[in-house]
Order: C-alpha cells, then sequence, then structure tokens
C-alpha cells in the first residue's frame, strides 16, 4: 500500500485561520469614519426661528386647553385614524 499527500493537508490550518484575523484589522487601521450632514438639517440647525416659533405654538395651545377654548376636530382625527389603519 503505498501512502501519497494528496488529500492531506500540508498546511498548518490554525495558521490559515489566524492569517484571516490579522488581515482584517490592518485594513481597519486604514478606513477613516466620515460624516455627512443634508442640506435639511443644515437648515435646521440654523434657524433659532423655528425654534421661537414652536414654542410659541406650544404656549397658544397650553393656553387654549387651560381656558377651555381649544376644540377638538373630531372628523378630522377619526378620518386619519381609519386611513392608517387602511393602509396596513
Amino acid at each position: 500500500m503505498k501512502i501519497n499527500q494528496y488529500g492531506t493537508q500540508s498546511v498548518n490550518p490554525y495558521h490559515k485561520s489566524f492569517d484571516k484575523q490579522a488581515t482584517p484589522s490592518q485594513t481597519n487601521a486604514q478606513q477613516e469614519d466620515k460624516v455627512e450632514i443634508s442640506a435639511k438639517a443644515k437648515e435646521l440647525q440654523k434657524g433659532p426661528d423655528l425654534m421661537m416659533e414652536r414654542q410659541e405654538k406650544i404656549a397658544r395651545l397650553k393656553a387654549a386647553v387651560e381656558n377651555g377654548t381649544y376644540q377638538i376636530d373630531r372628523a378630522g382625527i377619526a378620518e386619519k385614524m381609519v386611513n392608517f389603519y387602511k393602509q396596513q
């Protein structure tokens, strides 16, 4: 009976797995993180006017609720709820 080296591994399999683990860490060191801010986000950052408008609207709503003059659009809310559940 003759024994050949066909089918046997001539390279240490543990060494191969070590090489695979070492390679990605070297490439990760060269990569850089990059952040891009959209035009809409930049626009929102500019305007303190938007924050003032929101605060004024909240103050108006709070005052209307406290005075009892806040009116709820029941038909509009019901319609939007029905449309929401029809889409799903």
